[in-house]
């Protein structure tokens, strides 16, 4: 491991007999640096403009169908073609983090998405805006594992806890407030404009990030794998489209189940390889310590509840309530508010260390689960319920997602943490992404057996809706969405509940494992550095 100071030069790297000694202290020492506060300011920025590219293009589909002359395939790529270049790369960024520098990646990640962004603003046709967002996907992938990475090495112990959760509320925030900021947004400027906002903050971040970050890179990551980047970014790009389009094209369609049976053929020998050559982006050892195991599965199991039901959320905002995007996004906004202040105040990071991370991610997902049922099962024209409900959501995220983080990183080496945050980010989309598919199919499914005979075929809330004649069959409609919506978000509870518990029950028993004696002594790693916070799974 080189640590550098903030203009990224580096330091010689430690002998061997030093290595696991400067493992261990290397972050302690780190945590002294006088500015780390501001270098988290700037990673959570970073990260927020990747969340918000997401979530504020909602609200312009309607502009960008006019203005570009877009068809329904094209807007679709303009909203899929970030995610799927994003998910693809998140493993090669994170290895490339590692071996190359973490700072150098996190900024290369802000040029890029940069460029992209002001490609986005200026485009003039939908196939120029298509590959703008792929470009951007590409400095996204760069951000999502660099920030987490630098985030690991800057902060230690109690304040790594905190840093973690602020930066993990980062993304809450960005999911809730990029539908207000897109309307206001478009209320008073051209669409190009929700993506010419990323630029000033891509250049503040790139001057104070260049000037206070310092490196870190792994001195031992070898030569880049580049058989295993081609093989995992093209299975999860061929997996996650999949996801993505098994609701619209139909999960058993030939194209659908092909292109799932390659990404998976193609992951398959990226496994095959990693396990096989000297340097591997991925080391294949960590799927050996069931803590590892058990934190990425609680990673896909509990983002695919929580994404789904979030995404119904807003769906029974915007058509069972009536509001525009952007007000739904504005009326959700105490949700994202919640987690912010309890991570920025550190109340969160006390409480997890109080309770531990099993039993943190535990309670968090089973109040997220409790705040969903409030908000599904207790439906009320005002404001209150839905208000109490997302609160208490709110509550449940803030100690479930840092912890669930904190799981995964802490069963990483912290030479490798690039590594440990682009298997964070590949599960956290894969989870999410699955959350949104079947949870949609499920509300798809419903809506449909429910429907009048008479629009039997209808293939969604909007088309039912205006194929239906005036009176009755308008109100029918509108009842079996709601109860459609009502069925797809008890389901969506009820994952997030099973998933935290599952997932809390998965770490705790790796930490019983591990700390079971074998022959009379208590088992143990032999890098230290590794099991730095197993402690904390009790």
């Amino acid at each position: 491991m080189t640590f550098g100071g903030g203009h990224g030069a580096a330091v010689d790297a430690p002998t061997a007999g030093q290595t696991a000694v400067r493992s261990a202290t290397l972050t302690t020492a780190s945590a002294r640096l006088p500015h780390r506060w501001l270098i988290l300011a700037v990673l959570c920025a970073a990260q927020l403009v990747v969340v918000l590219d997401n979530t504020v293009l909602t609200v312009a589909v309607p502009v960008l169908t006019t203005e570009l002359g877009a068809s329904t395939a094209d807007v679709q790529w303009m909203i899929n073609a970030y995610a799927l270049v994003l998910s693809g790369l998140l493993l090669t960024a994170g290895s490339a983090a590692d071996r190359y520098g973490r700072r150098r990646m996190l900024l290369a990640g802000l040029v890029l998405f940069g460029l992209g962004s002001l490609a986005a603003g200026l485009a003039s046709t939908s196939g120029q805006l298509i590959a703008a967002r792929a470009g951007m996907g590409i400095g996204g992938a760069l951000l999502v594992t660099a920030t987490l990475a630098v985030a690991m090495q800057v902060f230690d112990g109690a304040e790594r806890s905190r840093a973690i959760g602020i930066w993990a509320a980062t993304s809450a925030l960005g999911f809730a407030v990029g539908p207000p900021i897109g309307g206001t947004i478009l209320a008073h400027l051209l669409w190009g404009a929700i993506f010419l906002m990323n630029v000033p903050v891509v250049l503040v971040c790139l001057v104070v990030g260049r000037a206070l970050i310092p490196e870190s890179r792994n001195a031992a990551g070898g030569r880049l794998d580049v058989v295993g980047a081609v093989l995992s970014t093209a299975g999860l790009t061929a997996v996650v489209w999949s996801i993505i389009s098994g609701p619209e094209r139909g999960w058993v369609s030939a194209g659908v189940l092909g292109t799932a049976a390659v990404g998976v053929l193609l992951l398959g020998l990226f496994v095959h390889w990693e396990r096989r050559t000297t340097d591997p982006m991925l080391d294949m050892h960590f799927f050996r310590d069931r803590r590892f195991v058990g934190a990425i599965s609680g990673v896909v199991l509990i983002t695919f509840g929580a994404t789904g039901a979030l995404f119904l959320l807003t769906q029974h905002l915007q058509f069972v309530r009536g509001y525009p995007a952007w007000e739904a996004g504005l009326r959700m906004a105490p949700f994202a508010l919640s987690i912010v202040l309890l991570n920025v105040s550190g109340v969160a990071a006390a409480l997890i260390r109080r309770l531990g991370l099993a039993a943190a991610i535990a309670v968090g997902m089973t109040l997220l689960a409790g705040g969903l049922a409030v908000v599904t099962l207790l439906p009320s024209d005002g404001y209150g319920v839905l208000l109490g409900g997302l609160l208490v959501m709110g509550v449940g995220c803030a100690l479930a997602n840092p912890a669930i983080v904190e799981a995964v990183m802490s069963a990483i080496p912290a030479e490798k943490a690039g590594a440990g945050a682009g298997v964070d980010g590949t599960m956290t989309e894969v989870g999410g992404s699955l959350g949104i598919a079947v949870l949609g199919a499920v509300l798809n499914a419903r809506f449909a057996a429910l429907l009048p005979a008479t629009l039997a075929g209808a293939g969604s809330f909007p088309a039912a809706l205006a194929a239906a004649r005036e009176g009755p069959e308008r109100e029918a409609v509108t009842v079996a969405f709601a109860s459609a919506l009502e069925t797809g978000q008890t389901v969506g509870a009820v994952a997030v509940l099973v998933g935290g518990l599952v997932a809390a029950g998965l770490l705790h028993r790796a930490h019983r494992s591990e700390s079971e004696p074998v022959g009379g002594r208590q088992q143990s790693h032999p890098d230290r550095a590794y099991l730095h916070n197993k402690d904390r799974l009790a």
